[in-house]
């Protein structure tokens, strides 16, 4: 990072070359890990969880970091839950007396998300200093659940998130080949599927694959989290500035040059490629809204499909019908996935990873207030312990709230940075702008979200986006104010 500061930007590494240019591939991939057309993801909660196991998804991603807030009852309450899911006695009961319980077949593989490497644990010490998110997550659920989950024919899954270069991939894998030996289970038991959503990682994709290689499944386009890391890397540059964050989609050419290069170097190496995030919340109560917005979906789908994904994610159970149909269609027949297409006609240059530039876009009144309104609704949420929040009938995440506000900081801090109507954006328009939305949300929200949290949030999205300095993770920053 201090090399991009000072005007060197990354590149392929020259002494990882022989890695790259080597044959090899990785272990053997499970059975119930083949099949990856439709995965859906959610915060470990009961609820949430009983309906994604249900929804006839293959794959269920319960998340322990950017969807759930990481209070201490969140994480310890998860880790019960994930535990009561091998035991088959999750149960919920909501306010309004509905019952939920697992279905008696057909559920979900379960894959677990730690938190990443950025994220403490502060109510455990080790030596009297604050211990790692990621390893008090990974920790517990290899703990409690190593052997449940071969006893019952699946095995102890990951999804790991942040990752930045391959020495942080290797550090995974010592974990995971440590926690194999003391619990007394085969080398390789444990799987994980990496999330490339850093710029970074994207220039050492072949070198996270290798060094996971006992323990790899496959590689997921975080697309929300790369969008933020693209912007926090290179936010000193004043020539880079992007549009509003909607015009920013995988049809842009950096987009759609890391997401190809992630299809082909995946399948050169035996591994699967899962499409990114379908964010979109249907409306039961707006069928016209709804039949746009699914269509953008099937779309969206449709393109990972061609690109050659072996599936993709959704956010929510009536997205599943959709993405598993836009896979099975383009599948060979009796196959699961595309591992078998090669994509050795796909060449992507360094150049073309850091092609940022999209000269068609426009920064909108109404896309820097939709910032700070996410920004500001979200961080709401996050304090008052719910990690994923619906807002605008999208599905909001840490990620997505992560770009709102480095957007705005980023527009706030160039000279260059002006609305389509010519006004320059100025840290004194945005609080003018923060005072009107936070009025609509306490006015729209009817009690949804207490004051203090409120003023809680706007104090610290105020400092976000105002700040000199650029925070690297607002998580960090909001962990701070957690009991």
């Amino acid at each position: 990072y201090k090399k991009i500061l000072n005007g060197t930007n990354p590149t392929f590494l020259k002494e990882t070359e022989s890695i790259r240019d080597s044959n090899w591939q990785v272990a053997p991939i499970p059975e119930d890990l083949q099949d990856r057309r439709c995965e859906i993801t959610g915060p470990a909660e009961a609820k949430m969880m009983i309906n994604a196991l249900n929804s006839g998804a293959k794959i269920f991603m319960a998340d322990l970091e950017d969807s759930i807030t990481p209070n201490w009852y969140n994480q310890i309450q998860g880790q019960a839950n994930l535990s009561a899911v091998y035991e088959r006695t999750l149960r919920y009961s909501s306010p309004e007396s509905k019952e939920y319980h697992l279905n008696e077949s057909g559920l979900a593989t379960l894959i677990v998300r730690p938190r990443g490497w950025h994220l403490n644990e502060k109510h455990i010490l080790i030596n009297g200093e604050v211990a790692s998110g990621s390893l008090v997550d990974a920790g517990l659920y290899l703990f409690h659940n190593i052997r449940r989950t071969l006893q019952k024919g699946t095995g102890p899954y990951f999804y790991l998130p942040k990752l930045e270069n391959h020495l942080e991939a290797r550090l995974w894998n010592d974990i995971f080949t440590f926690a194999e030996q003391e619990l007394g289970v085969n080398h390789g038991s444990i799987k994980a599927t990496v999330l490339l959503e850093t710029i970074l990682a994207s220039f050492e994709i072949e070198e996270i694959i290798y060094e996971l290689r006992d323990h790899m499944a496959g590689i997921n386009a975080g697309r929300w989290d790369y969008m933020f890391s693209v912007i926090k890397k290179f936010h000193h540059i004043p020539d880079f500035l992007w549009p509003d964050r909607a015009q920013v989609t995988m049809t842009v050419p950096f987009m759609r040059s890391y997401t190809k290069l992630l299809v082909k170097t995946c399948h050169k190496r035996g591994a699967h490629a899962i499409g990114g995030m379908a964010a979109f919340i249907p409306s039961r109560s707006n069928s016209e809204i709804n039949s746009v917005a699914l269509e953008k979906v099937k779309e969206d789908k449709e393109r990972e499909a061609k690109d050659g994904f072996d599936g993709s994610w959704v956010a929510h159970p009536d997205l599943v019908p959709v993405c598993d149909k836009v896979f099975s269609k383009v599948f060979d027949q009796g196959q699961v996935n595309q591992k078998n297409k090669m994509h050795d006609e796909v060449i992507v240059t360094e150049k073309m990873l850091l092609d940022f530039q999209i000269p068609e876009g426009t920064i909108t009144e109404a896309g820097l207030r939709n910032n700070v309104s996410v920004g500001i609704q979200y961080i709401t949420a996050w304090l008052s312990g719910k990690g994923a929040v619906a807002i605008f009938n999208l599905m909001e995440d840490a990620a997505t709230a992560e770009i709102a506000r480095s957007q705005i900081w980023q527009w706030c801090n160039h000279a260059k940075a002006e609305l389509e109507d010519g006004r320059k954006i100025t840290i004194e328009l945005v609080k003018s702008i923060i005072l009107e939305e936070i009025d609509k949300i306490k006015e729209s929200s009817a009690g949804k979200y207490k004051l203090e949290k409120l003023t809680e949030a706007n104090e610290l999205f105020l400092f976000l986006v105002g700040s000199k300095k650029f925070e690297e993770f607002l998580t960090t920053r909001a962990y701070e104010k957690l009991h």
